[in-house]
């Protein structure tokens, strides 16, 4: 029980898995191609055992808000993609809440992700695209590009399938 708990459960924090990218943000390395590197695949059994190969997909996840603290549904975050920013993909990309143990983060709205399968996202004037995440957006029920969240612990984590290049994401999650 002392190696699951000191050794295996951190595995689960995303900031512990792939490599720094930008804003707090990790990006995996091995996704589903792993070789002998058995740390990172033990973690990944945890952390993200469904993950393609790295020619299919590069994910991005964070567990802290921009201030590095801990996301919690007490709280409300925005995520913004500016305008000509959204994941260069031949498929489609999502920015998605999980709970501690990876599966989908509940919420009333049964809404867990948002990305280019919503196709009534509202778009900013300047052309940029502000999603929404967290208990105290009032216009949230009405609200196409939010998210509702419960207090608790969450994570983001975000999946450009079919990516057409790597990109340095430039996505921050910023407490309202």
């Amino acid at each position: 029980m002392t190696a699951d708990k000191e050794l295996i459960a951190p595995l689960r924090w995303w900031c512990y898995n792939g490599h720094p990218s930008a804003n707090g943000w990790t990006a995996d390395d091995g996704n589903g191609a792993f070789g002998t590197d058995y740390c990172h695949r033990t973690g990944a059994v945890f952390a993200d055992p469904y993950d393609n190969k790295p020619n299919e997909t590069q994910y991005f996840y964070t567990d802290n808000d921009s201030q590095l603290k801990q996301l919690d549904g007490r709280s409300s975050y925005t995520v913004t993609f500016e305008k000509g920013q959204l994941p260069p993909v031949k498929g489609f990309w999502s920015l998605t809440m999980y709970n501690p143990q990876h599966y989908f983060y509940p919420n009333p709205l049964k809404r867990y992700a948002l990305g280019t399968k919503n196709k009534s996202l509202k778009y900013n004037p300047d052309g940029s695209l502000t999603t929404y995440f967290g208990q105290n957006r009032p216009a949230q029920r009405r609200n196409p590009t939010g998210c509702p969240c419960r207090p608790g612990i969450f994570r983001f984590g975000s999946a450009p399938i079919g990516l057409i290049r790597l990109f340095s994401t430039a996505l921050g999650s910023r407490p309202l």
